[in-house]
């Protein structure tokens, strides 16, 4: 790659690439975006690479997946691993369609809750504060898991 196209700053870059700095830096500690030699006395520069493999990161992020799991797909980012990308990619659609359905069945518990507070005469005892204390103590919905 020639001086020419590694024209930018890490400031240039984060503008362009539309994040802070630092979550760069962050990246960079993680591996996940490679750090540039910086010449004798001078700034380290970035190329148009760079903001590719940050639209990478972040349209990854945006598909739910971790850093961890960014790392391993820009691994397989050479094209003829698409089996194992694949595989990924699986699991993490696994994983959303849990989270799915645990806020549906949040969603349902919910909107109980709603209903019960219009419908309550009492205004000694809110429904929905009641249930947190007692039917909802040992509820297992959690849509991170």
């Amino acid at each position: 790659m020639t001086e020419a196209t590694k024209s930018m700053t890490i400031g240039t870059l984060a503008k362009v690439a539309g994040i802070h700095v630092e979550t760069i830096r962050y990246y960079q500690r993680r591996g996940l975006v490679e750090i540039p030699e910086k010449p004798y006395g001078g700034i380290r520069r970035y190329d148009e690479k760079a903001v590719a493999r940050l639209h990478f990161i972040r349209s990854a992020q945006w598909l739910g997946f971790s850093l961890e799991e960014i790392g391993e797909l820009l691994k397989l980012e050479d094209g003829t691993h698409c089996d194992e990308a694949r595989t990924l990619a699986e699991h993490k659609l696994d994983d959303v369609r849990r989270r799915i359905a645990g806020l549906r069945q949040m969603e349902a518990t919910l909107d109980d809750l709603v209903e019960r507070c219009r419908c309550s005469r009492d205004p000694q005892r809110c429904p929905m504060i009641h249930s947190l204390y007692t039917d909802l103590s040992d509820a297992t919905v959690n849509p991170d898991t």
